[in-house]
């Protein structure tokens, strides 16, 4: 179950795949999807499977089936490292896509520009739309609301009995967004939470408002 929450006036849907949805915009925002990373491990011998290096296609090709968006924004390190053979499949997967792309370029994206571009894929530093920046990290920008991600944010929660679940989240203070790491395999950062933020913890199927 997505969650929407109204920013400046704009309706946006927080799914729990740890993307966004700008209605307004038709725009899905998208952060650290690290493909390559599955390939990346296995040539150095980890004993990833296989089919890992599927599952971010088959996530992208969902959300992109719930919100059928105009315009698709990777707020940075799309790609892990250097080219490996999963480029192959996101080249195919771009040409089968019916979305204007936007790579906003993070710490790992170390591939050329010039390959993006000829893809169709605009590339450029961070953003601005309207008052929001999109930026690969997070920025504090006056009078701008920031949507980012490289922190890959995650939250600790504590029960009853000492259980202790860490989930990826959402991490929202008064200016700021920083989205959860889209990738398989990227881990995350516990955030603590303080007293102006909101927390939503995302599960499978869940956005959950956990503090605010």
């Amino acid at each position: 179950m997505s969650k929407t929450t109204q920013i400046q006036n704009q309706s946006f849907i927080l799914h729990p795949t740890g993307v966004i949805f700008w209605e307004e915009k038709s725009m899905l925002l998208i952060a650290d999807v690290h493909f390559g990373k599955v390939s990346h491990f296995r040539k150095h011998g980890s004993a990833v499977p296989n089919e890992a290096i599927y599952e971010n296609f088959k996530q992208l090709d969902t959300i992109i089936q719930v919100f059928n968006p105009v315009k698709i924004c990777f707020l940075g390190d799309l790609f892990h490292s250097y080219i490996n053979n999963e480029w192959l499949l996101f080249s195919d997967w771009i040409s089968k896509t019916n979305a204007e792309f936007i790579l906003i370029v993070g710490n790992h994206d170390i591939i050329s520009p010039d390959k993006y571009e000829d893809l169709g894929i605009k590339v450029g530093s961070e953003l601005i739309l309207d008052n929001f920046l999109l930026s690969h990290h997070p920025e504090e920008r006056e009078h701008l609301f920031n949507f980012c991600g490289h922190i890959h944010p995650g939250v600790l929660l504590k029960g009853l009995g000492k259980q202790r679940l860490r989930l990826p989240c959402f991490y929202q203070t008064e200016n700021q967004m920083i989205l959860p790491a889209f990738g398989e395999f990227t881990g995350n950062h516990t955030l603590e939470p303080t007293e102006k933020v909101k927390i939503y913890a995302i599960t499978k199927k869940e956005v959950i408002l956990v503090h605010q």
